[in-house]
């Protein structure tokens, strides 16, 4: 019988671990919405409860610039199917829009009537002019910073990210930061119109 060598084995029980790791993130996510849901669950009840946990995380994808509602889902279905990123968060941002209209429309009582973050979010949603943009500059920082974790994500071995860091375009990179840094700023000053401060 014929041992595999050294370096192969190293390579797939790295491998092995590095999905290890995406799954027991992606548990211990789920263990977090699963407790969120079970404190709104038995402060407005099951049914109730349900519709608020999924509004909430809707509220994070659609409201904050960066990705993680939904990048805490698109890094471990990477790692673990390697289907980009990019796709997952596109799925993501469809479902958190369409739970939205749905609710927005046949069940607003569900944003007036609970937390805060829900009220803050119906404000949002009900005054398109200024703060549709708080949606559009979320939607621009999430999916640069999905890009880039892509495109990381995509050079497996450190030297190989070494190496890209090296080459990469100088313009693109300062491009990549005053866009964070734009969308960060004008985020700040719709939020604190809101009169949310951080």
């Amino acid at each position: 019988m014929q041992l595999s060598s050294p370096k192969i084995q190293r390579k797939h029980l790295t491998g092995h671990e590095t999905k290890k790791e995406a799954l027991s993130r992606f548990v211990l996510v789920l263990l977090v919405f699963a407790g969120y849901f079970g404190f709104v669950s038995v402060k407005y009840g099951a049914s109730q409860g349900f519709l608020i946990a999924w509004l909430t995380w809707s509220a994070f994808v659609l409201g904050t610039p960066i990705a993680d509602a939904g990048f805490l889902v698109d890094f471990p279905i990477r790692i673990l199917t390697g289907l980009r990123m990019l796709y997952s968060e596109l799925l993501v941002w469809t479902i958190a829009i369409s739970l939205n209209i749905y609710v927005y429309f046949f069940r607003p009582d569900v944003y007036t009537g609970h937390t805060l973050l829900l009220k803050v979010f119906h404000q949002i949603l009900s005054h398109p002019v200024p703060y549709w943009s708080i949606i559009l500059i979320s939607a621009i920082g999430t999916f640069a910073s999905v890009h880039f974790g892509d495109e990381l994500l995509d050079k497996r071995h450190h030297h190989e990210r070494v190496s890209y860091h090296k080459h990469k375009s100088k313009y693109k990179l300062v491009l990549m930061i005053a866009l964070f840094v734009s969308v960060l700023i004008v985020y700040n000053i719709l939020i604190h119109k809101l009169g949310i401060e951080f």
